[in-house]
Formats: structure tokens, sequence, C-alpha cells
């Protein structure tokens, strides 16, 4: 199992996930807004309570290289900090839960004639992950998340 600096430092911040963890998941949707408006709405943490499902923010400076910030997920608390911010680009970060498990999460966006694909990628790893957080739970999360905030960019649009 890689070190957390590891994942942040030499993968993460290469813009790129584990692919060697033993749960990684990625999925895509494409949402009919401009990359600037789901941008604006990707980077702002303290609104994904109104639309993403399951999430909490606890704790959030700013969403900026190298901060941390804390959040749960369906009640699981989480510890993550950024690695890249690139407006209209990328927002990725790595992070822990349970002081065992480590995670690379990346939210890459790309413009295809006036709208936007998101597309999301995670890799997970720790003691046992398979047995109780595999691939397609991952997945699944991954979709509500995306399929929401395809539903909030547009109607807010």
């Amino acid at each position: 199992m890689r070190s957390l600096a590891t994942l942040h430092d030499e993968y993460a911040l290469r813009g790129r996930i584990d692919d060697a963890a033993p749960v990684t998941s990625a999925s895509a949707v494409l949402i009919d807004a401009p990359v600037a408006r789901v941008w604006d709405v990707l980077a702002d943490l303290r609104g994904w309570e109104a639309w993403s499902p399951d999430f909490e923010l606890r704790a959030l400076d700013a969403v900026e290289p190298g901060r941390e910030f804390r959040w749960s997920q369906g009640g699981t608390p989480l510890r993550s900090r950024f690695a890249v911010v690139d407006p209209g680009r990328e927002l990725s970060w790595t992070g822990t839960f349970l002081a065992l498990y480590r995670a690379v999460d990346r939210m890459v966006l790309a413009d295809e004639g006036g709208r936007t694909r998101v597309t999301v990628e995670e890799s997970l790893d720790g003691p046992l992950i398979r047995l109780f957080y595999g691939e397609r739970r991952l997945r699944a999360g991954h979709e509500a998340r995306l399929a929401a905030l395809k539903v909030h960019v547009e109607r807010s649009a």
C-alpha cells in the first residue's frame, strides 16, 4: 500500500490515480452547460451539500492546492488535501478515512462543443477494501454524484 504522501506527490499532482490500487473506478457525464459554469459549481465545495448525495462539508479554508478539507460521505468522515485546482480543467485531491484507507480522487472537465464532459476517477487502497467497498459501490457513488451534478447545473443554467 502506497503512503498518502506518495499518492499525493506522485499520483494526484501528476494527474493520475493509482491504477494498481485494489479498487479503481472511472465514470463520466456530459452536461449541457459551458465548462466555466460547471467549474463554478465544482469549485464551490460549500455548495455541494445542496446537490451531492450524502455529502457533508465539515471544514474548509480554501479550495487551493495543498489545503486540507474535512468532509463526510454517507456518514463516513474523510480528511483530504487538494492536489490540483486548475480552473476549468481539473479538481483533484488525496484523502484518508478510518486512518487506514487512502484515496486519490480526480474530476476532469473537457469542453465538447459548448457542453462539458466531467470524468471522475478514483483509486482506493487499504486493508480488505474490496470486501466492504468494491468497484461496483465506488462506481455507483460516482454515477449518483455525476447525475446530481448534471441535474443541478442544467436546472440552474
